[in-house]
C-alpha cells in the first residue's frame, strides 16, 4: 500500500512571532500536547524540538496532534524563514522519525510573591473541575486552531489562573482572548469566577490592561 506523502501547511497565528506548521497526519495522540523552551528541554523528549532548536532564531516550540508551533525571536523575519522551517518539518515527519517519545513533565505553579515552603495551591474542587470542563469545551477548540493552548492552574478568591502555550504564550491578543473570551465564559457559567488572570509577567501585563 502506497504511503501518503506528508505535506505540511504554515498558517499564520494571532501572534506575530509564531506559526503553526499543520501537518497532514497525526504526529502526536490527540489530545497531547508538549512545550519546549530550550534544547536542553528538549533532549530525551522530542527530537524535532530538539533540532529545531538548531535554528538560531527558533525561541519556544509546541506540538499537538497535528501540528507544531514554532516561535521566532526578533533576530528573524518570518517572510525568510517560514520556508526553511516548513520544509525541515516535512522531511523530518517524511522520514519517519517520531516527533515526540516522551511529553515533559508540567512546570509547577507558584502563585507571583509565594515563598519558597508556603503552600499556595488548595486541594482540587467540585468548582475546579467545573472550571477544567467548561475550558475543554468552549476554549481548549478554539486556541488549537491559533496554535496554542491555554491551561487551568488555579481558582483562589474569585481569581483563575490559566498557564498560555504555544502561540498564545506573549502574544499581543491574549489578553483580548482571557478578558473577552474566557473570563465571560466562565462568569456565565460560575457566578463565582471574578476575575481570569495569566500566570507570571503576562499576568502583570493583564492587570495593566484591565483599567484601560
Amino acid at each position: 500500500m502506497a504511503r501518503i506523502p506528508t505535506t505540511v501547511q504554515a498558517a499564520y497565528t494571532p501572534n506575530p512571532e509564531a506559526i503553526k506548521f499543520i501537518v497532514n497526519n497525526y504526529i502526536m495522540d490527540p489530545g497531547a500536547t508538549a512545550e519546549f523552551e530550550s534544547a536542553e528541554e528538549a533532549i530525551g523528549k522530542s527530537k524535532l524540538a530538539t533540532e529545531l532548536f538548531q535554528f538560531p532564531y527558533v525561541s519556544r516550540v509546541f506540538i499537538a496532534g497535528n501540528f507544531v508551533t514554532v516561535t521566532k525571536n526578533n533576530s528573524a523575519h518570518w517572510d525568510f524563514v517560514l520556508t526553511e522551517i516548513r520544509d525541515f518539518i516535512r522531511n523530518f515527519i517524511s522520514e519517519g522519525n517520531m516527533a515526540v517519545y516522551e511529553l515533559p513533565e508540567n512546570k509547577p505553579y507558584k502563585p507571583h510573591g509565594l515563598v519558597d515552603g508556603a503552600e499556595g495551591v488548595n486541594e482540587p474542587s467540585e468548582l475546579d473541575s467545573q472550571i477544567r470542563s467548561l475550558m475543554k469545551q468552549y476554549v481548549t477548540p478554539t486556541v488549537a486552531q491559533d496554535g496554542g493552548e491555554i491551561i487551568f492552574l488555579n481558582f483562589k478568591n474569585g481569581v483563575v489562573t490559566v498557564r498560555l502555550k504555544g502561540a498564545c504564550h506573549q502574544c499581543p491578543a491574549s489578553n483580548n482572548t482571557l478578558k473577552n473570551g474566557i473570563e465571560k465564559i466562565l462568569k456565565k457559567h460560575l457566578p463565582e469566577v471574578i476575575e481570569v488572570v495569566a500566570e507570571d509577567g503576562f499576568q502583570r501585563e493583564t492587570e495593566c490592561h484591565h483599567g484601560e
